[in-house]
């Protein structure tokens, strides 16, 4: 049986103890493929399987003499296994194993991924709905834009972690693979066949080609997914962080009964949560820089990858368990203020409708030129004298003479501006 790695946390998966019963099971599960062929005794494959088993102790005590991990383990278990421990790693080469085994752990690591992963986007649809239809201010280069809906931002989350999803998907993939192919990949002592039949065994496929290791094109893809991912992430708990200031509050995190968020002010409530999502997601970016690095080896196999991947792999699985985690209860517990997005959006004025107001004095005649003119020298007017922009507007004889008041009044209709809000949901959520 393979381990079922899916059940323990994230970091459990990337255990010592867990990396060793990966070896463990590879070994194992190749020497009953050899048996079957007559490579290797049947008597010392159940051996194996029933007998083998390590000591993490043990395991350290030998590698401190020999300086070689793999052969520590190996020495390690042949010590349980007894005399039919010598076809023990028979036909294989170090990175037969560990690199075949690494591919269950990210498989089990990425089964926890994709959950977590569903739990969000499950969060942001659900309240991309509840907030459909509550209407805010949209910002462009933090200026204030035209309408929105805060249900438009929660869904434009959910549409880009949905394709995350689908990049998480086949970037993992690409990782289940293994290989037994030998010391430079020739299958100089076992066949495909032995490969082909191992892997399956153990819920992987075959690489079709292999130098000593897996090529790391496929990990910097996975890792570089997780950055793109994360980055996501980042851009959600940026746009909380926004929202939350005091000159703004149209949002912020869920802060309990007991927290306190400044020693000195005790006014303080901080957007914690948001700022180390933000700040994590960092980790993961400059990590999938290191796993670019580890793409270029000397000819069929050099070692400078396997120490930074003994802290990346690790590291960004653990980093994206968290940070999606931190995310969905982000999202999931945040305080939205309708009110306050409403006062925020006619606090210009009207001004967030001057786009509306320059197309309407076209469609009845004016030249654009003219009326970005008149629909400007009204803005600037509200912007600098704190004056109200759609009072500016009605009282201009030029446009009142094109304008009714009734035509004035559709322009500074908010459900107007809206009205296609419907629509992009039913886009959204039936591009599945």
């Amino acid at each position: 049986m393979i381990p079922r790695y899916t059940r323990a946390p994230m970091g459990a998966v990337w255990s010592e103890e867990s990396k060793f019963r990966a070896w463990l099971e590879v070994e194992t599960v190749t020497s009953e493929v050899l048996a079957e062929d007559g490579l290797v005794s049947t008597e010392a494959a159940r051996a194996i399987r029933q007998r083998g088993d390590f000591d993490l102790d043990r395991i350290h005590a030998i590698e401190a003499e020999v300086k070689h991990d793999v052969i520590a383990f190996t020495t390690a278990v042949a010590e349980k296994v007894g005399p039919e421990a010598r076809w023990l790693h028979y036909g294989l080469t170090s990175n037969d194993v560990v690199d075949t085994a690494q591919a269950l752990q990210i498989k089990a690591a990425s089964a926890i991924l994709r959950e977590d992963i569903d739990r969000l986007l499950r969060v942001l649809k659900a309240r991309a709905l509840e907030f459909k239809d509550t209407p805010t201010v949209g910002r462009t280069h933090g200026i204030h834009a035209e309408p929105t809906t805060f249900g438009l931002k929660l869904l434009n989350w959910y549409a880009e972690m949905r394709r995350n999803r689908e990049r998480f998907t086949a970037a993992a993939e690409q990782m289940r693979v293994g290989k037994l192919s030998g010391a430079v990949g020739t299958f100089g002592h076992l066949s495909p066949r032995h490969e082909e039949r191992i892997c399956e065994r153990l819920g992987l496929v075959p690489a079709p080609i292999a130098t000593q290791v897996i090529q790391r094109d496929r990990h910097a893809y996975y890792v570089a997914t997780l950055a793109v991912l994360t980055a996501t992430l980042d851009k959600i708990a940026t746009e909380v962080r926004h929202l939350q200031r005091t000159e703004v509050r149209e949002a912020e995190e869920y802060f309990s009964p007991k927290q306190k968020g400044s020693s000195a002010m005790p006014h303080k409530r901080n957007p914690i949560t948001a700022e180390q999502i933000c700040g994590l997601a960092r980790v993961v970016r400059a990590n999938s820089q290191a796993a670019l690095e580890n793409v270029a080896l000397w000819h069929e196999r050099d070692i400078s990858h396997s120490s930074v991947e003994r802290v990346i792999l690790p590291d960004s699985t653990i980093l994206g368990d968290y940070l999606l985690a931190k995310t969905a209860d982000l999202i999931e517990k945040l305080v939205v203020y309708p009110t306050r997005m409403k006062k925020n959006l006619d606090s210009t004025g009207g001004l967030i409708f001057s786009g509306q107001l320059l197309l309407d004095l076209a469609a009845v005649g004016m030249s654009r030129e003219e009326a970005y003119r008149l629909v400007q020298q009204h803005a600037m007017n509200a912007w600098q004298n704190d004056r109200v922009f759609r009072e500016l507007v009605a009282a201009d004889p030029e446009i009142s003479a094109r304008l009714s008041p009734e035509k004035l009044a559709q322009t500074f209709d908010l459900s107007r501006q809206l009205g296609n809000v419907d629509a992009i949901f039913e886009r959204v959520l039936e591009d599945k």
